[in-house]
């Protein structure tokens, strides 16, 4: 589906007390990525036509470490994990794209190679397109600084995700991924199995499946045949540690939201 802007199209939607950003319908779904919501009217029309609405799928990988990155993806649903691989095949998320950002991010600023494996976790949909086009048509002060905040927020979030993988319990950390998870899934209910969930923390399968239990055992969360359903928010805030509130406050700081 190729994305254009059409007036009958185009409504206005509140960002938190910034004012007001322009998002698009597309059939059942909005425009949700904040570095698309924040462009300038004029900006996202030169953008939009080059632009392609595709789906995601649990597991699909997206980039390889070294290959050529053909294709940028602005998420608007669902969750790509930047994973580390090492030798033995034991492997680690060091970081996470959603809805506030654009998986292929080097290739905005030229570096046309991925240096991680891109995994999507969360099934949804993202805005496609080729980066240098992307690039060309884009150009612009505004673009050109919300990419670079953007690029800030991610090297934030990877050294966060260091820091809270060595220091924080698995419960902890198992509770920061559900936030993160359920702020990209736009749903309570998502798609996951423990298997993918301790593949993503670093985790033995059995430690995640104690820690999710504890969860669903504290009315937090319902998990069943690898789907999750969050029941209340709020206790998971309260029982995660302090990097998802770290990242997230981060984020409205630098998208004014």
């Amino acid at each position: 589906m190729k994305v254009t802007l059409i007036n009958s199209e185009l409504r206005c939607v509140r960002l938190g007390t910034s004012g007001y950003a322009m998002a698009l319908q597309l059939e059942d779904d909005y425009l949700a990525n904040r570095i698309l919501l924040a462009l300038p009217r004029a900006t996202l029309q030169r953008i939009s036509p080059h632009l392609e609405l595709v789906s995601l799928q649990q597991g699909q990988v997206i980039y390889h470490p070294e290959a050529r990155i053909q294709k940028i993806y602005f998420i608007n649903r669902g969750l790509v994990s930047l994973v580390r691989r090492m030798r033995d095949g034991r492997s680690i998320e060091i970081g996470a794209i959603g809805i506030e950002g654009v998986a292929g991010l080097g290739a905005l600023f030229g570096i046309p190679e991925a240096t991680l494996e891109s995994v999507v976790q969360l099934p949804g949909t993202a805005f496609c397109g080729n980066p240098d086009v992307i690039r060309q048509v884009g150009r612009g002060r505004y673009f050109e600084s919300l990419l670079q905040r953007y690029y800030h927020l991610l090297a934030s979030q990877i050294a966060q995700t260091a820091a809270c993988n060595r220091l924080h319990t698995l419960q902890e950390r198992c509770c920061r991924w559900l936030l993160i998870a359920h702020d990209s899934a736009r749903s309570d209910n998502f798609a996951l199995t423990h298997e993918f969930l301790a593949t993503m923390l670093g985790a033995q399968r059995a430690g995640v499946s104690i820690a999710a239990n504890a969860l669903a055992r504290a009315g937090l969360i319902h998990y069943v045949r690898g789907r999750m359903r969050i029941l209340n928010r709020r206790g998971l805030e309260a029982a995660a540690c302090e990097c998802y509130t770290t990242i997230h406050q981060l984020v409205h700081r630098l998208f004014h939201t």
